[in-house]
């Protein structure tokens, strides 16, 4: 009798393009899981990537690691992905990706995972392939990648940026791993920020950037000059540079909520082309 085949199982170096092509036909949506896949994690993560088959061909993709990120599931995908990492609730701290998907995962995850720290329902991913130069936007010159010699500067703008949006300190104790992934960000010439004197006043971050696609996080205006300007050519820099030969597309997603953000965005040609839903765990 011939042994049924795992309608979930993890992908291997083998299913790499096979992989970045299903992330291909979203790429705003999944430049996430494509970044993981670029940075070769299905060597270095083994089992984080996982795959969901339906007679023989693959037919969606889930990340499974610190975060859950699901990429192109349907139902039965996102019953089979939410049945295989059932026990994983202590790895996890988000599960995050377009909002369809994610509330299936959380509706069937939820009742074992629960209680949450909080349910970003509604994110508006935006994205755009128009350099605010062409709109006519102001460009801030001294919006700039930052240097290893300031990460110590950047490091307290970051973790004031996480704990605003996530509502904790990324770190408690030493903040040896956070500097770690901060000085690596600006290693691979992914932050970009303008720094006054000693502080730095606007700082912005490149998450992941895979398929010709480069997806913006972190982006914070020190709070002291919030609402005199700042933003809109401050952000229209960061698009600038990334356009200039980063990447053909930045993409970013944004609460709903976050009026004053949203309209930086608009103001720097991102439009709406999609939604994303976060459980925060």
């Amino acid at each position: 009798m011939l042994r049924q085949r795992l309608p979930v199982r993890p992908l291997t170096a083998a299913d790499r393009d096979t992989a970045l092509a299903w992330c291909a036909r979203d790429r705003p949506a999944n430049v996430f899981v494509a970044a993981r896949i670029e940075e070769g994690a299905l060597r270095s993560n083994p089992g984080a990537l996982l795959g969901h088959w339906v007679d023989g061909r693959l037919d969606g993709l889930a990340w499974a690691s610190a975060n859950v990120v699901p990429v192109g599931l349907d139902e039965s995908g996102v019953a089979d992905i939410a049945a295989r990492i059932m026990r994983q609730r202590r790895q996890c701290a988000s599960i995050f990706g377009p909002s369809e998907q994610v509330v299936g995962l959380w509706n069937r995850l939820g009742p074992s995972w629960g209680p949450v720290r909080a349910i970003r329902g509604h994110q508006p991913l935006l994205a755009t392939s128009t350099r605010p130069s062409r709109l006519g936007l102001a460009i801030d010159p001294a919006v700039r990648p930052a240097t290893m010699a300031e990460v110590g500067l950047v490091v307290p703008a970051a973790a004031h940026m996480f704990t605003e949006e996530i509502g904790y300190p990324p770190y408690f104790g030493s903040d040896r791993s956070y500097r770690a992934g901060v000085a690596a960000l600006i290693r691979q010439g992914h932050t970009f920020v303008r720094i006054e004197g000693d502080e730095v006043i606007f700082k912005a971050d490149i998450g992941s950037l895979a398929l010709g696609g480069a997806q913006v996080q972190g982006v914070w205006v020190h709070p002291r000059l919030r609402g005199q300007g700042l933003a809109v050519p401050a952000m229209a820099a960061v698009v600038e540079h990334i356009l200039g030969g980063l990447a053909e597309e930045v993409s970013l997603y944004v609460n709903d909520y976050n009026v004053a953000a949203r309209a930086t965005y608009a103001r720097c040609g991102f439009r709406e082309v999609g939604a994303f839903t976060t459980v925060l765990l």
